[in-house]
């Protein structure tokens, strides 16, 4: 076999339930590493709360010029109660913010897929979801979660105001559509872009750029133009008619997690933030799983690492340009599901429950085959 060059991949387990998921991807890297001469280099180190609890920040300087250096970036979860009083710059998920801030992760994508073998776990009717295949790309580095002012101040009558500020240019929502219609074409070629041009002018901005963009360079594409509220109570009603939905930060925080639960656990959904390639073709990007640190059920050998695995398959296609290992991953996954295998939230009637580490171990076994 022939050795390609060594990349290196950073490992930031985070809290909670992070450490074990993550541990499992470690076991598949060093397994690509044995038998597929893939040669990465691995790093790992803290982020969140553990980096907190450390060094009295939730991520440290040496930390983020690690994440600079690196190929791709898997992270497990931060954040859980015991960090739920520190001021907010202290705050684990401040770790997040920065990194996708400053390392310009413009682009969120989040897969909203139903595993056939798991149309029961879904709170919607089977003939709703069997099949359901949904990309929603949000915008991450723009609108009222980095807009300013910002802040908190005590006002004339005695009273606080909170203050948050919705902005976007034409820059920004450019970049982050351009991916959902590249994405599209590669799917079912339909965008549909979700904003609430109707009462905010940044919604009425945003819907006036993807337009243009649309009828400049992509009027192949098949696109629409929704109301977000109407698009969440359309997931609910009709979730596969979307392919690709596009959409800023904050309705994509909502939206993402809503179409999440569609497919029955949160357990089993990756997500990838991407960067702008450079003239190389490269780009920044980081890899982690839907769901939270759960610290309720850390350290039990119960939490479904399927998520971060899957949200690792996504570094081997976007950013290691490793499509066959990434198709070989996926479908070990499958091949476990179809095997029976469990882990406790997406345990059934007649599949068998499985810890953390076995169900990594039972992918791997699968990769072997």
């Amino acid at each position: 076999m022939i050795k390609v060059k060594k990349r290196k991949i950073l490992l930031l387990p985070g809290d909670g339930v992070g450490p074990e998921v993550v541990a499992e991807v470690k076991k598949i890297i060093e397994w690509l590493n044995k038998n597929k001469s893939l040669d990465f280099e691995i790093d790992q180190d803290l982020v969140g709360g553990a980096a907190y609890d450390k060094h009295g920040t939730p991520i440290t300087d040496e930390v983020f010029y690690k994440a600079l250096e690196s190929e791709a970036i898997i992270l497990g979860a931060v954040g859980g109660p015991k960090w739920d009083n520190l001021e907010f710059s202290k705050k684990p998920e401040r770790a997040l913010l920065k990194l996708r801030k400053e390392l310009k992760l413009f682009a969120n994508l989040r897969p909203a897929i139903c595993f056939k073998q798991l149309v029961d776990a879904s709170s919607l009717k089977p003939e709703l979801v069997s099949g359901l295949d949904i990309m929603i790309v949000r915008e991450l580095t723009g609108g009222i979660y980095f807009g300013e002012p910002r802040g908190i101040k005590p006002i004339d009558n005695g009273e606080r105001k909170g203050i948050n500020t919705h902005t976007y240019t034409t820059s920004e929502i450019e970049r982050v559509a351009r991916v959902a219609f590249d994405l599209a074409k590669k799917r079912k070629n339909k965008v549909t872009s979700c904003e609430k041009s109707n009462v905010m002018e940044a919604g009425q901005l945003w819907k006036e750029e993807v337009q243009a963009l649309h009828d400049k360079e992509y009027n192949d594409v098949e696109l629409n133009h929704m109301l977000a509220d109407n698009c969440a109570m359309q997931l609910l009603r009709n979730p596969k008619q979307f392919d690709v939905i596009v959409t800023d930060n904050l309705f994509g925080d909502m939206l993402s997690d809503e179409a999440a639960m569609l497919t029955g656990s949160l357990g089993l959904l990756p997500s990838a933030s991407l960067g702008t390639k450079d003239k190389n073709g490269s780009m920044r990007a980081m890899y982690e799983p839907v769901h939270g640190s759960a610290p309720d059920i850390a350290g039990k050998r119960i939490a479904n690492p399927i998520a971060t695995i899957l949200s690792f398959s996504m570094a081997l296609r976007y950013s290691l340009n490793l499509d066959k290992e990434a198709d070989n991953l996926d479908k070990a996954v499958q091949k476990v599901l179809d095997d029976g295998l469990r882990t406790k939230d997406i345990l059934s009637k007649g599949t068998k429950e499985v810890s953390t580490d076995a169900m990594g171990n039972a992918i791997i076994a699968c990769l072997q085959k």
